[in-house]
């Protein structure tokens, strides 16, 4: 069975408004209606996403869509601010950049192989361009 994280964020009210589903990372789950996708981020247990400068789980700053620490990502590779977003029917959201949108050069290779770290789904080479 999958671990599911408790949620970061616990609704005291307004819990009978329609709930929404959405994906996050692949996986399915809920929000209600009205709510951004921070909010849906942080009740299903989630983080907005990693630093870029580090290994700190980022949640949003600002609250008003000011900092651009609330970076999500569509499949497509468009960047949405989590705080300011309402959810969607049916939405996707990552929260991290899709790996197709990224070249993996052979360096980046070796240093996520030397870090044990896995290469990204469906990456290409340098050489190839993008998907």
């Amino acid at each position: 069975m999958e671990y599911t994280p408790p949620p970061r964020f616990v609704r005291l009210a307004e819990a009978n408004r329609p709930a929404v589903p959405l994906t996050i990372d692949a996986k399915p789950c809920t929000a209600l209606e009205g709510d951004t996708l921070l909010v849906a981020l942080m009740c299903n247990g989630r983080r907005a996403r990693d630093s870029e400068f580090g290994d700190g789980p980022r949640a949003g700053f600002c609250l008003m869509g000011a900092c651009q620490d609330c970076w999500v990502w569509t499949p497509q590779g468009e960047r949405l601010r989590a705080c300011s977003t309402p959810v969607a029917a049916n939405m996707a959201v990552l929260t991290q950049p899709p790996a197709q949108h990224w070249p993996v050069t052979q360096d980046l290779a070796e240093s996520l192989q030397r870090h044990g770290q896995p290469l990204p789904v469906r990456a290409t080479s340098a050489s190839e361009g993008t998907a």
